[in-house]
């Protein structure tokens, strides 16, 4: 099973400091910018995105990141900006949660979707 490895456990690593880099933009461009929750999101989640590449390519895969990986990289996140987007709607408009944490728990729903499409794109396994 994927979960018990120590790769996937290095990706969790990652994926709580790179939920903590988007949360801290989300913060930023949601209030203080001020734009629209669902826009704060997307430009966090695209600027973030950059970071979890590095230290996805070499911290969890401990590969050397290349352009080539780095341009298929976002396709990684196509199921992740779509879970978590669809998530936010859901909590934000149908089950009227602050907009403030529900981009916290829209990442938790994403991280086992993204740790696995991340693998096959980064190590092609």
């Amino acid at each position: 099973m994927f979960f018990l490895t120590a790769q996937f456990w290095r990706f969790v690593i990652v994926g709580f400091t790179n939920t903590g880099n988007y949360y801290v933009l989300f913060l930023f461009f949601n209030n203080i910018v001020p734009l629209h929750y669902m826009a704060a999101h997307i430009v966090s989640f695209l600027i973030s995105m950059v970071g979890s590449f590095y230290l996805n390519s070499y911290f969890t895969y401990k590969i050397k990141p290349t352009l080539k990986k780095f341009l298929q990289f976002p396709l990684t996140y196509i199921v992740n900006i779509t879970v978590s987007s669809t998530a936010i709607y859901i909590f934000v408009v149908l089950l009227k949660l602050d907009e403030n944490i529900s981009p916290l728990l829209a990442s938790v729903l994403a991280i086992p979707f993204t740790f696995v499409i991340s693998k096959l794109i980064l190590t092609n396994e």
